[in-house]
């Protein structure tokens, strides 16, 4: 455990790890960066180099941000620092796109004046009888540096820390590994389709790690919150390699808001000292002991709030029974069938006002998919019900589509030029169809994509957008491509927004002057696409303010597909029978690229309706949920 523990507070006694929660990933990378430019300016002083162990992925992007403003700005030099990256993938050529070697280069070396020959990273075209040896000069060369002074690293949905999947040893050593299917389940959107991910990686192990002097983890967004609790408050397990950072003398986590959520001192709050029973906490607690119990809500007796350090709830807000009365309610009034407001009836206790009617619904999708994911019966439902929506797909998700995709494109419309006759007419679709695929043939899978073969990949996706939204009786004439211009420019994990983005979106706001907003990104990674999205259309919302339709107009979140809302969370419930499920499936099947994860959004929708079931409401078959939205 780790030695500064003694130091924590009582509300952290839970946590085996030092956690230190900032309000953005901005501020802790702020820190963590202050902290490596003592370490620098120390050695310096002592006329020794310090030597950094590096970490890949969307996580540090901010930190090596922040590290390339010290240099710039600040004159923080590099000059004598060693670097070490804990991984790469096996097979991977260092100018491949997403290859470590080349983010490392493109996010933080070719910004600074880091020598290059202090740059360490693994191999990925080792070959195969040759990488046992290739990983234990890792080794040595992490010795003859004299160790790592700071070791910066992230955490993945497995628990891993650099690729130590699920079964790594304390012990283990740099080596090759086989990837999870997890791991690459979520790297599939970098490598156009989880059957492009590589299998295998080479990765510093965990006992590698472990000796590093001081190691700082970082982690942002709800996405990465499960995990991060794990990790620190659970037991040392070779399932979670992260938790052996628990048996460090000086390991320390530097999480966001988010990633800390499911940590008990901010999830259970009441197990750890005095609660503030407000509305949303008693909401909270409630759920909580209806389901470590087993036993719906209205079945919750006294003894079952003292005996599980809930006392203090039930002598402010009790007995049992009116407090159980008093949650149901507001379990029961969080569900609607209209989720754009019942015209014509009461509606103080529904989750949206009746007027007006019909409503201006506006959905944002990041990427064309991630609506029909998340929302497509409640779309189908809102536009039933006579109310207009226009689904707003902001970037292109031409990044999504797969090489093959445009290939069979191209080669379709080849052959029909071909088995058409010779005439003139087809003379500009052949020659567009040679091009792609010479282009294709020309790059192979380390190149770049061009504008005109981005471009393509842009437009099979629109057609399926546009096939979805039908599919859930959206014309074609309400489905728009912002293209906004942060993702036409860039790649993921590289993307910079400008304003540029946040004009297109205000104007899109001034264009529909929408009731309702329908979005998400809130709690996701700041580098992701839904976050970078989400942050425009606020700022966008932000040079809206004060004109006449702005004050009136509802914003309603949708989950990520990774993390659910929690029944506690939600504040609108819109169920969905069998019928509308097999529409929304059907939707979901004109998208050719979805990945692991989309594809089994219907299966989420059931298990937050068995969720509502469990906590004694009434039984449905999948309900899409939404927070309502409430600025910091």
């Amino acid at each position: 455990m780790s030695s500064s523990s003694s130091t924590r507070s009582h509300s952290e006694i839970f946590e085996k790890i030092p956690v230190h929660v900032f309000a953005t990933p901005t501020a802790a990378a702020r820190e963590l960066a202050a902290e490596v430019r003592q370490l620098i300016e120390y050695r310096k002083a002592e006329g020794r180099n310090a030597v950094l162990g590096l970490a890949t992925g969307s996580t540090p992007v901010p930190f090596y941000r922040e590290l390339i403003r010290l240099h710039r700005e600040e004159g923080l030099s590099f000059q004598n620092v060693i670097t070490f990256n804990l991984d790469e993938y096996y097979g991977l050529a260092p100018e491949h796109p997403e290859s470590y070697a080349r983010f490392m280069a493109e996010q933080l070396f070719n910004h600074i004046d880091i020598p290059n020959e202090n740059i360490h990273i693994p191999s990925g075209q080792v070959p195969g009888n040759q990488v046992f040896v290739h990983c234990r000069e890792y080794e040595e060369a992490i010795e003859k540096a004299g160790g790592i002074d700071l070791q910066i690293l992230g955490i993945g949905r497995t628990g891993h820390i650099g690729f130590n999947e699920p079964g790594s040893s304390k012990e283990s050593l740099t080596r090759r590994i086989t990837l999870d299917r997890i791991t690459r389940q979520d790297a599939a959107g970098d490598f156009r389709g989880e059957q492009n991910v590589p299998h295998f990686a080479i990765t510093m192990g965990v006992g590698t790690i472990l000796r590093g002097r001081k190691l700082a983890l970082m982690a942002w967004g709800e996405n990465k919150a499960g995990i991060v609790a794990r990790a620190v408050e659970g037991s040392v397990t070779d399932t979670v390699s992260a938790s052996f950072l628990q048996e460090h003398p000086d390991a320390r986590f530097f999480v966001d808001q988010g990633a800390a959520s499911e940590l008990v001192r901010f999830k259970l709050p009441w197990l750890v000292g005095p609660a503030s029973w407000s509305p949303a906490e008693s909401m909270r607690a409630v759920c909580w002991l209806s389901k470590k119990l087993g036993r719906p809500v209205l079945k919750l007796v006294d003894e079952d709030y003292n005996e599980n350090g809930l006392s203090d709830l039930l002598s402010e807000q009790g007995p049992a029974y009116q407090l159980n009365i008093r949650i149901f309610n507001r379990l029961q009034n969080t569900i609607t069938g209209w989720p754009g407001g019942k015209p014509h009836e009461d509606d103080t206790y529904r989750p949206e006002r009746a007027k007006p009617y019909p409503k201006q619904c506006l959905v944002f999708s990041p990427e064309p998919q991630d609506a029909v994911v998340a929302m497509a019966g409640t779309m189908e439902r809102l536009q039933d019900q006579g109310n207009h929506v226009y689904l707003a797909n902001l970037t292109s998700g031409s990044l999504r589509v797969s090489d093959s995709e445009a290939d069979k494109f191209a080669g379709t419309l080849n052959e029909l030029a071909i088995s058409t006759d010779e005439s003139a007419a087809w003379l500009p679709q052949k020659a567009y169809a040679d091009e792609v695929l010479r282009i294709l043939a020309e790059k192979g899978e380390v190149g770049e994509d061009p504008e005109l073969l981005r471009r393509l990949k842009a437009l099979i996706l629109r057609g399926e957008s546009r096939d979805a939204a039908q599919a859930i009786h959206i014309a074609s004439s309400e489905v728009s491509f912002l293209d906004l211009p942060f993702y036409e420019k860039g790649r993921y994990r590289r993307f910079k927004t400008t304003e540029e983005d946040v004009v297109a979106v205000a104007s899109l706001l001034r264009q529909q002057r929408p009731n309702q907003i329908y979005l998400t990104g809130h709690s996701s990674d700041p580098s992701s696409v839904s976050a970078m999205t989400f942050s425009i259309v606020m700022q966008a919302l932000q040079q809206c303010m004060g004109e006449d339709w702005r004050s009136a107009c509802s914003i309603w979140i949708y989950s990520g597909k990774e993390k659910p809302f929690a029944p506690h969370e939600i504040d609108m419930a819109v169920p969905m029978s069998p019928t509308q499920m097999e529409r929304k499936q059907r939707a979901l099947g004109r998208f050719q690229q979805l990945t692991s994860l989309e594809v089994q959004a219907p299966d989420r929708d059931r298990a937050t309706a068995r969720h509502y079931d469990d906590l004694g409401l009434a039984q449905y078959e999948a309900i899409e949920c939404f927070q309502r939205w409430r600025a910091a």
